[in-house]
């Protein structure tokens, strides 16, 4: 059985390709960065570290990598394989796309059996997006014919895997902690089940869950902790009162993901002390430059902090915690970061309320806008007090 991964990096190898591989699978990865690709070709395993007391090292071995670039090579792989994941970001899909659109080809004239696609992307719908941007490079005929063989069933993942600069290019190391949950209902019957993934009917729920606590939550610890001078999530979660924070903003996003999906309250705030410990975790070093990046993805209208803000005033509730997120984020200060330092350009140049309604595709007037104007101008007082 081969598995087929695109993306090399410390999600692909020490959260998808180690349960891929343990799960029997002979995982081929595919990546542009050469030396990892030369060095899983070379050595075929590679060493994944637990961030716990133990340190407990985990071996996983029967893997290789081809040229991510290497058209031919990509399409030869997704027309051998037996399953397709990702791990690239969810904006590298489309990169991707040609070499598996062109192994479709290969596998209906072959007459393969089916295939399913898998994109573990931190995005919502992130396999019907993939699946968009391969069939854009079908003709209608192979289309028709891919849709009886190929499924792109949806995935919703968590793990945290911090930047690291370890001296062997391929060992990672992550938390103990995971999930991979994948939309059961539009696999073919019969597919192979891979331990440690849980398959739902309904990802929805799951998905709201995760990107509303997981990604809300880690996103507040970076912008509250950057306004403290913090360096790391770790720093910042040291902090009671800014614990406190994020608990509030945790708190809100809850209400809203308990009263939509029905979770219940008391175990999903036992989920939510379970992130919060998670974030504290003393073996990992997360750099708030990395939690923060990309500020503008993560202030539209149907990310982390916005979406859940529109739900809970829909919902009759009134977002303080996540405004004052919002308003922190716009003052998340990082050259390096190409979307910082355009949302900083756009404050200098055009102000706060021209530059939220921007990139939050709200209107001026909109109720959340004015708690996050007011949630800045508090925060820019607090700065000069």
């Amino acid at each position: 059985m081969k598995a087929l991964h695109f993306g090399a990096g410390n999600i692909g190898r020490g959260f998808i390709g180690l349960l891929l591989s343990r799960a029997g699978y002979e995982v081929i990865f595919s990546d542009v960065n050469q030396t990892l690709v030369d060095a899983l070709r070379e050595r075929g395993e590679y060493t994944v570290t637990l961030a716990d007391d133990e340190q407990e090292q985990i071996l996983v071995t029967g893997v290789t990598a081809i040229d991510g670039t290497d058209i031919a090579a990509v399409a030869s792989a997704v027309a051998e394989a037996d399953l397709v994941t990702t791990a690239v970001g969810v904006n590298i899909l489309k990169h991707i796309a040609p070499g598996i659109a062109r192994g479709i080809e290969r596998r209906i004239a072959d007459g393969a059996g089916p295939l399913h696609l898998i994109a573990c992307e931190n995005a919502i719908g992130g396999s019907v997006q993939l699946k968009a941007h391969v069939y854009g490079q079908l003709d209608e005929r192979t289309r028709g014919k891919a849709d009886a063989s190929c499924a792109f069933p949806n995935a919703a993942v968590d793990r945290i895997v911090p930047i690291q600069h370890n001296e062997d290019p391929l060992a990672v190391t992550v938390e103990p902690f995971y999930e991979w949950a994948v939309d059961e209902s539009v696999m073919f019957p019969g597919f192979r089940r891979v331990e440690g993934v849980h398959y739902v009917n309904d990802l929805t729920p799951y998905i709201e869950r995760k990107l509303f606590t997981v990604n809300t939550g880690h996103a507040s610890a970076a912008y509250l902790g950057n306004l403290k001078g913090y360096e790391t999530i770790q720093q910042a979660m040291a902090d009671e009162t800014l614990v406190g924070e994020v608990r509030a903003v945790l708190d809100e996003t809850g209400a809203v993901v308990v009263r939509n999906h029905g979770f219940d309250p008391a175990a999903h705030r036992h989920y939510i002390d379970t992130i919060l410990g998670r974030f504290r975790n003393p073996h990992l070093t997360d750099e708030i430059t990395r939690v923060g990046r990309s500020p503008i993805r993560k202030l539209s209208p149907n990310d982390r902090l916005v979406s859940p803000a529109l739900q809970a005033l829909e919902q009759g509730g009134e977002p303080v915690a996540l405004a004052k997120v919002m308003a922190a984020a716009l003052r998340f200060d990082y050259p390096d970061d190409p979307e910082s330092a355009e949302l900083q350009r756009s404050l200098k140049d055009a102000g706060v309320g021209v530059t939220l309604a921007k990139y939050t595709s709200l209107p001026p007037e909109h109720p959340l806008l004015q708690l996050a104007m007011k949630q800045f101008d508090a925060l820019a007082a607090g700065f000069q007090s």
